[in-house]
């Protein structure tokens, strides 16, 4: 599922795609994550998941696939951690099950086929929680520094978003850790420290370097890869997006109304700019060691569809569905309305949302399993233990997607894998028999729970379907509750029947899961269906026909995905003034200064065809060359 149709990927998600060739060709871009091949400007994450592509690439060459080679790797390592953290503690069965349904997740298979850094993060946060699970078992304390150190590792693959594990980590071990206190507070203040020194090692060295030898921080306000984790990757997941723009992304509202900025991209005509300094490099920036020649300033803009960075496409999407693919078009922002309900909403259900019911029930049903009544309340076991290890993961992410106001809807793989642990300790806690007539009631209510998450999700389910397959719907229903039924009459094929309505349980989520496999699917956005961007042949031979065989720059745009094409057509930097999405702090003011506006109708566009130019629906991307003299 993972792996099938890779090599129909294209260059999935061009933004990373084109940071992946920059990083390729020099051990500088590589280690600053640089977007570009000149070095000007980083991509917005740290680079460690784009080391391990960069990797693959020159290994096996640039190639669809080789791109997103590491994400299939890592993405069926968390199935099979997920059955290592497990089965040493509920058996062979929950184990089986729980690893099924992280594999079957549609949002765990789509990220899985892409080069963005999901599948790598969660993969590494599962490492850490494997690691830790081996430290209180074992009582090894410097295996608990470890653990804490793989999520150090975690923050620079995605900043903040790997702390959200934090509070079940901190958790697990004290209630878990069989230590005297003295011990697990020193322990925990060690793996503190290194969780602190192995997630700042890589932003404070940056920071700490020279700002006219590295590139721009990308999406940062400050030039700072501090400023970009706190900033940008942290709390404007949380309060929104505004840097730049004055407001917020369209689909990040928090209103059902929708009334909100859309604060798109303007292509630079309304930010500031920096000063040119002395010799002519803006601020905080290398200066270009040769320039491009002068063009004749004619005053158009860029065109053509080559530019248009992320056409819509409706591949990976269900055969016959009636609406749109993933949020049914509304923005590759939309996350729907903040509140309780989000993750049930269109937006993201499709998504995460197959076994949330049953996860939600397995949670109570596991942990009641497993109470001793001969031992105090506050007292757990193992098995009370690890469910609050997942539960601890689940209840906080789920609780930021509630309420965050910035993020795509991909980003909620974060959740899948207590889904699937929660879900699947449902389904075997409810098999639990009773040893003695006071474990009689206990077992009836562990059946109640079971049956409560079956139905509650299946009906969920159909609910889900419904808009898409109506036919889909009445089986998913009609099928689950006959085995619910028999499971009743017929004691002894239990097991039998509930094995069907599982299986039932699985169609819906198990045929979203294979439409990206099917169709060769790898999206810079997966839950959006948007596709990637291509290039303007006419543009490129116009450039190499004007440019100077000394150029550094074959042309400077306002934001990175409409560069990104280029650099992984050419191979050659391509300057973005505003970074991923046209907002950057950069050096506007000095490109419109010195550099020259290239018309459309110089290399055959018509000036009608910039709409839609730039990122998130840009009208107003402009390109410029720029002068050898600067």
């Amino acid at each position: 599922m993972y792996g099938w149709n890779i090599w129909e990927a294209g260059s999935a998600n061009d933004f990373y795609t084109a940071a992946i060739v920059s990083m390729s060709k020099s051990w500088h871009n590589f280690w600053y994550a640089s977007f570009d091949p000149a070095g000007f400007i980083t991509v917005d994450k740290p680079p460690v998941a784009l080391w391990f592509m960069v990797i693959c690439v020159k290994i096996f060459g640039l190639h669809g696939w080789s791109i997103v080679l590491s994400s299939v790797l890592f993405g069926i390592g968390s199935v099979y951690l997920i059955y290592k953290m497990v089965k040493p503690t509920f058996g062979p069965l929950t184990a089986r099950i729980a690893a099924f349904f992280m594999t079957i997740t549609p949002i765990v298979v789509a990220d899985s086929r892409t080069n963005n850094m999901d599948a790598t993060l969660v993969f590494f946060l599962l490492l850490a929680g494997w690691v830790l699970q081996r430290a209180v078992r074992k009582r090894r304390g410097w295996l608990v520094l470890v653990s804490f150190a793989l999520v150090g590792v975690a923050f620079n693959i995605k900043m903040l978003q790997a702390y959200m594990v934090l509070p079940a980590m901190y958790l697990y071990y004290w209630v878990a850790s069989r230590q005297n206190l003295k011990r697990v507070l020193t322990q925990t203040v060690l793996a503190t420290l290194a969780l602190a020194v192995v997630s700042l090692s890589w932003p404070l060295a940056v920071d700490s370097t020279s700002k006219s030898t590295r590139p721009y921080i990308g999406i940062s306000s400050t030039n700072s890869v501090l400023n970009l984790a706190f900033g940008y990757n942290g709390t404007q997941r949380l309060f929104g997006q505004t840097t730049g723009t004055g407001g917020t992304f369209s689909g990040m509202g928090t209103k059902a109304s929708g009334k909100t900025k859309t604060g798109a991209p303007t292509g630079g005509t309304k930010q500031g700019g920096m000063k040119k300094p002395a010799g002519g490099a803006p601020t905080g920036q290398a200066k270009p060691t040769s320039g491009m020649k002068k063009g004749t300033t004619n005053g158009g803009k860029p065109s053509g569809k080559s530019l248009s960075s992320m056409p819509k496409t409706t591949k990976g999407r269900p055969t016959g569905m009636k609406g749109g693919a993933g949020q049914g078009g509304n923005g590759i922002f939309n996350v729907g309305t903040a509140g309780v309900p989000r993750l049930f909403q269109t937006a993201l259900r499709r998504q995460i949302s197959w076994f949330l019911p049953l996860a939600l029930f397995g949670m109570v049903a596991a942990y009641l399993a497993a109470y001793d009544r001969k031992k105090k309340w506050w007292q757990t076991n193992r098995k009370q233990q690890d469910v609050l290890y997942w539960a601890g993961w689940l209840i906080p992410v789920g609780a930021f997607f509630s309420v965050a106001n910035f993020f795509h809807p991909y980003y909620t793989i974060m959740l899948a894998p207590p889904l699937a642990v929660l879900a699947a300790l449902a389904i075997t806690s409810g098999l639990k028999k009773a040893t003695s007539k006071r474990d009689d009631k206990r077992a009836r209510w562990l059946r109640y729970l079971l049956f409560m998450g079956l139905g509650t999700t299946a009906c969920l389910q159909s609910y889900y379907v419904w808009a898409y397959y109506p036919w889909l719907s009445l089986v998913i229903l009609i099928l689950t509750a006959v085995a619910l039924v028999m499971m009743t009459l017929i004691p002894a094929k239990e097991r039998l029947f509930l094995t069907l309505g599982v299986g039932f349980l699985c169609l819906a989520p198990g045929f979203w899961a294979l439409t990206s496999t099917i169709s060769g699917e790898s999206a810079a956005v997966p839950t959006t269906g948007l596709g990637t961007g291509t290039v303007n042949t006419q543009l490129i031979k116009y450039l190499k026909q004007h440019n100077g065989k000394s150029t550094t720059y074959l042309f400077a745009t306002t934001d990175s995905n409409t560069a990104a094409p280029y650099i992984i057509k050419t191979g050659q930097a391509v300057m973005t003034i505003g970074g991923y999405n046209g907002t950057d702090n950069a050096i506007v003011k000095w490109v419109k200064k010195y550099g020259t506006k290239v018309s459309a109708s110089a290399y055959g566009g018509t000036s009608s065809q910039t709409k839609g130019v730039g990122a998130m629906g840009s009208t107003n991307a402009t390109l410029y060359r720029l002068s050898a003299s600067k």
